[in-house]
């Protein structure tokens, strides 16, 4: 039997209610497009196999929420959709209410989505970053680091890019490591000075990745970190409703008092490098670049391999930094802490406000490495 897009709900009431006339034109074509290759094609393109009722059904209700989803979080329509998006909406199904099974059918709804996305715009298809299981009532995240391995990436973060000082080398050894940062830099070895043996050790890659293990930063919010949200004197960052990923209001998130230390090391380093000369960026790459998620990805296995943790088999992206940082929080305080760190809100999750002190949560997470 075939079916036609007008056999599902192409729009939903709800969705009406959010969008203009001419937004909710341009949402009907998107969904009878969807809809259309989920009959025809979605099951296996090239076999020109498309799915069943239930499926398309299925996969029709739960994308429109999900689509409803970004565009609150957005501030407005939008079917610009991205993986990141996928992956701080299944994120925030972790800490809801729901089923096992919604959050598990959900994940599947939305790589149909991406598929279709894919096949039919030129996009890419998304492989999540954490896993739902629907038949053993689990879910929990793919890519995770233990609060050992927490410690060994933290040690890692000061080791990396590091050399022997200036002063405690050989002349021949000396010469030996010239040699490696005039590569490292790109500049002739009879240019390299004492100035780029103190960029060598920098404080930046330390600052970057201890905050992101206490404030479980999201790859997005490296990307737009900045000056002024740093606050070493009371051992705090301070995000911005207008900084913030989700835009829904400011955050002032704990840091260990060695986190701190490295950070203000860092905002004094990085006041010597012109890059940053008349802009707030707290971190760039080495091409003056924003640090975005294969940046931060790359960075993060150079870390696991120096620490001699094994990533195989593992899906290893920054959001492990991420969902280690909550769960271990959780682990040692409780949910409303680790929501509070994570800075969820949302009304799907069962905590909507969290009481624990910014000093309490400090402490969990000196215990949590």
């Amino acid at each position: 039997m075939s079916y036609d897009p007008e056999d599902f709900a192409i729009t939903t009431k709800k969705s009406r209610e959010l969008l203009t006339e001419k937004e909710l034109i341009d949402y009907r074509s998107h969904r009878v497009d969807f809809l259309r290759w989920l009959i025809h094609l979605g099951k296996n393109p090239d076999m020109a196999v498309g799915y069943g009722r239930d499926t398309i059904q299925n996969t029709a209700y739960r994308t429109d929420l999900f689509n409803r989803w970004v565009w609150q979080e957005e501030d407005g329509y939008t079917m610009s959709l991205t993986h990141a998006q996928a992956d701080e909406y299944m994120e925030e199904l972790l800490y809801s209410d729901t089923t096992s099974t919604h959050k598990a059918n959900t994940q599947k709804s939305l790589k149909r989505f991406y598929k279709w996305l894919s096949f039919e715009k030129n996009g890419d298809e998304w492989e999540p970053s954490r896993s739902f299981s629907g038949s053993n009532g689990s879910s929990g995240p793919r890519e995770f680091l233990t609060i050992e391995e927490r410690k060994k990436v933290r040690e890692a973060a000061l080791r990396y890019g590091s050399i022997p000082s200036y002063s405690s080398v050989s002349p021949e050894e000396r010469s030996e490591w010239k040699a490696h940062l005039a590569q490292r830099f790109g500049k002739p070895k009879s240019e390299v000075t004492p100035d780029d043996w103190d960029t060598a050790n920098s404080w930046k890659f330390t600052s970057l990745v201890w905050v992101s293990l206490d404030c479980g930063l999201r790859p997005v919010e490296v990307e737009r970190a900045k000056t002024s949200w740093v606050d070493t004197d009371n051992g705090v960052l301070r995000i911005p409703k207008e900084d913030s990923a989700k835009n829904e209001g400011d955050w002032v998130v704990a840091l260990q008092d060695r986190t701190a230390d490295a950070l203000e090391r860092w905002i004094d380093e990085r006041d010597r490098y012109a890059v940053y000369d008349g802009i707030e960026s707290l971190w760039l790459t080495r091409e003056a670049n924003p640090y975005q998620s294969q940046s931060l990805r790359r960075l993060l296995l150079k870390l696991c391999d120096l620490a001699e943790i094994r990533t195989e088999n593992r899906k290893m992206s920054w959001y492990a930094l991420r969902h280690s940082t909550g769960t271990a929080m959780a682990h040692e305080r409780d949910l409303a802490a680790a929501k509070a760190q994570l800075r969820h809100k949302s009304e799907q999750t069962t905590m909507k406000y969290d009481n624990v002190p910014i000093e309490q949560r400090r402490e969990a997470l000196e215990r949590m490495g």
